[in-house]
């Protein structure tokens, strides 16, 4: 006999329900098209991927880490190869109608020195270093968002080529050593905010138009004493509370030029991999605890798992003490950072939570089998009319 817990969610209800997940799926590959050579070989990761999403089967899914190509051969064979094939542990075969998938900045070249090195691209990590977003090839770590239910593709909003500097009160980096900009100017000026992209997608639900606010926000790492990514991250955080916040923001402009932010009755779910956790961790705490605490956002239960709580206090008793509660955690990042929240699904006012849970099933569950294909683990809520 099996137990309900928030890892393992019950099948949705009758009535009008709406299931939101994010997923970091590790999904990417650092040769150009190796993420579809994989898929078409057949992926051990894909598999449990796919039985994670089988178990809890949202209604609407981001999935960040998820190699783009241009012709979505990637997302093709990962529906019809994975999903729609029974896996070991999974649950029914799961098909999704509708899907969005589109450019993203990381590993495109900019055609600037952004590491400062005084080299322009280069090999390997310095070339990805100069990509508008940290990657290997254009793609890498790219976004899917899957639907059953119709996505409005005409009035999708991408916010990809946003300058940085564009945003008001921008957290431009400093040399501590100097106190001056660490990007020069001229590179400043057209630096992207967005290491991935940043997606508004309205998606026809059962419980009315639900705006699908996406994003995978840089790790805050990885940089240097001028924090440049711990910098970009809460800006690139700080991007959603601007754009449900009130007022016309004029600098808010997406890739087709239209400018401005969410219409203040439009009811919307914040998701992705957004790197940055409330308590620990090396992000900017009070760009997370700004969209949490938001007037918009839902004030709701954190989800939370078993195994996600006997990792923290494994931990903890190893000697890698966090703040945060052990049961919030939505990854493994290792020894050296332990287990932290970093995924989200933050509803909006206007709805109301019927359950949630991060698919972290215990050590001794048999569903655990299936959850380590990824370093973060699957984020859902279940939601009503309010």
């Amino acid at each position: 006999m099996t137990t309900a817990c928030a890892s393992t969610p019950q099948p949705a209800a009758t009535h009008a329900t709406l299931r939101v997940a994010t997923y970091n799926t590790s999904l990417y590959d650092d040769e150009d098209g190796g993420l579809v050579r994989r898929l078409e070989a057949g992926d051990e990761s894909a598999r449990r991927i796919a039985a994670v999403l089988q178990q809890v089967r949202p209604d609407l899914v981001l999935l960040n880490e998820f190699d783009y190509d241009p012709e979505g051969r990637a997302a093709d064979l990962f529906q019809r190869r994975y999903l729609e094939q029974p896996q070991a542990g999974g649950g029914e075969p799961l098909r999704y109608p509708y899907r969005y998938l589109a450019e993203v900045n990381t590993g495109v070249p900019s055609g600037l020195d952004l590491d400062n090195n005084g080299v322009v691209g280069g090999e390997g990590r310095a070339r990805g270093n100069d990509a508008w977003g940290y990657g290997l090839h254009p793609g890498q770590y790219g976004m899917l968002v899957l639907s059953m239910h119709p996505i409005d593709a005409a009035q999708v909003r991408s916010f990809r080529l946003l300058r940085w500097a564009d945003m008001p009160g921008a957290r431009r980096p400093l040399d501590p050593a100097t106190g001056q900009p660490w990007h020069k100017d001229e590179v400043w000026r057209q630096l992207r905010l967005s290491s991935k992209s940043h997606w508004d997608v309205p998606v026809r639900t059962p419980l009315g138009t639900v705006h699908f606010l996406v994003s995978h926000p840089t790790p805050p790492v990885f940089d240097g004493p001028e924090d440049r990514n711990g910098a970009r991250n809460a800006d690139e955080i700080r991007l959603w509370q601007d754009y449900i916040s009130p007022g016309e923001h004029p600098w808010l402009c997406d890739d087709a030029g239209r400018c401005g932010g969410l219409a203040p009755d439009a009811r919307f779910v914040i998701a992705g991999d957004l790197n940055n956790d409330p308590v620990d961790g090396d992000g900017h705490s009070e760009a997370i605890l700004g969209l949490l605490e938001h007037p918009r956002v839902l004030r709701m239960a954190t989800p939370s798992s078993i195994g996600g709580a006997e990792k923290a206090r494994a931990y903890a008793a190893a000697g890698l003490q966090h703040r945060g509660a052990p049961a919030h955690v939505t990854g493994d990042f290792g020894p050296r950072s332990g287990a932290m929240r970093l995924d989200y699904v933050l509803p909006s006012t206007g709805f109301a939570l019927r359950g949630s849970g991060v698919f972290w099933p215990a050590s001794d569950d048999p569903a655990a089998a299936i959850a380590d294909a990824s370093d973060h683990h699957l984020v859902w809520v279940e939601l009503a009319a309010d």
